[in-house]
């Protein structure tokens, strides 16, 4: 259930044109459905702003199919993350206009009403190489759903940090700034520098032995020396995205 829906549903109440019956058979889903593998919290964006999101990995292409049904159901849209070929095959097939975002790994069914535009401005997503595009399209994907305005600057790496340096126009146009970076996970540092605003640092498992599966870029990031860098867990692009969207302001839920 969608915060602009409820309110919807009680200006028609206001106005005359519904019942209390009506409000009621809307509202009468229990917040929280159990299909005995899965409890779905129907009623999360009323409380945070921001609706449960499907998380793929692990679960069974019916699993999957089934939570989708029942969350498209009650809330009119949703979004799968970590999703793999299979999954996505049948969210397709079950709900012909869903749009799958296979670099993503991500599935969006966008609602039959238009999700409200943040206020906030824009989030840039900059990635330091093109190995880092998956998780820089988990959190495109995810901030697309939120309604918030997506820009990328990709490939600007600091092995060549003139590529970066040549889009500072860029960085200084944004209302927040997600940074994905894997093996020595130093860009957010110099980024962090460039600009005012706030910027999440994504660490991705991108890097040969000694970069640990993202952990060496993990640890660097931590260790930024540009003051106000915040980090996000090892490939995390959703995270990156809802922590964007708190910065921004007013959810879309």
């Amino acid at each position: 259930m969608r915060r602009d829906r409820v309110r919807a549903l009680l200006e028609e109440l206001s106005a005359g044109r519904s019942t209390v019956d009506d409000a009621l058979r809307v509202l009468d889903a229990e917040p929280v459905e159990s299909l005995g593998f899965a409890s779905i919290d129907h009623h999360r964006a009323l409380r945070s702003g921001y609706p449960e999101v499907v998380f793929g990995e692990g679960k069974t292409v019916e699993q999957v199919v089934a939570i989708c049904e029942r969350i498209a159901e009650h809330r009119d849209g949703f979004l799968v993350t970590r999703t793999d070929a299979a999954q996505q095959g049948a969210i397709a097939a079950r709900f012909p206009g869903a749009d799958v975002n296979a670099l993503g790994r991500t599935v969006y069914l966008a609602p039959s009403s238009a999700v409200p535009a943040s206020g906030g401005g824009a989030c840039l997503i900059v990635t330091a190489g093109t190995s880092d595009l998956p998780v820089a399209e988990e959190a495109a994907a995810t901030l697309g759903a939120l309604g918030i305005p997506v820009q990328r600057l990709t490939d600007v790496g600091v092995a060549g940090i003139h590529r970066l340096l040549a889009k500072q126009d860029v960085l200084r146009e944004a209302a927040v700034i997600i940074v994905v970076a894997g093996m020595d996970g130093a860009l957010p540092s110099v980024v962090g520098g460039l600009v005012r605003v706030p910027v999440i640092a994504v660490p991705s498992s991108v890097g040969y032995g000694a970069s640990f599966g993202g952990l060496a870029a993990l640890l660097t990031m931590l260790n930024s020396c540009a003051a106000g860098v915040v980090v996000c867990n090892i490939d995390n692009g959703f995270g990156a995205a809802m922590a964007a969207a708190r910065i921004l302001g007013e959810p879309a839920g």
